[in-house]
């Protein structure tokens, strides 16, 4: 599976609990984060699939193997595989996020 980007409809607003409205409909469990202005997370995995939405703010996704950039803000979802390495640098007015784990089924 590769990352997946769903980007909000420009010029419409969102509210936190229409986006934890949507999770919850999709079985998911989210947990509201935030950093402050061009906060920098280093690369790293996860073991469990990322589902993010971004509540306020903006926040940018840097994926090293592929080289791409994923801007993201107010709307826009990011759903990244486990495992897939990734870095982020928080925009200059800082982030809030609504974030979930999809975990993979026991074998």
């Amino acid at each position: 599976m590769t990352h997946r980007v769903i980007k909000w409809p420009y010029g419409t607003q969102v509210s936190e609990e229409e986006l934890r409205r949507q999770m919850l409909s999709e079985g998911l469990h989210p947990y509201t984060w935030s950093n402050g202005p061009n906060f920098q997370y280093s690369a790293h995995t996860h073991s469990y699939t990322k589902v993010l939405y971004v509540v306020r703010g903006a926040i940018t996704f840097h994926l090293p193997d592929s080289g791409e950039d994923i801007a993201l803000h107010p709307g826009d979802r990011l759903d990244l595989p486990a495992r897939t390495p990734h870095a982020a640098t928080v925009g200059p007015e800082g982030v809030v996020c609504l974030e979930a784990a999809v975990r993979e089924p026991q074998s």
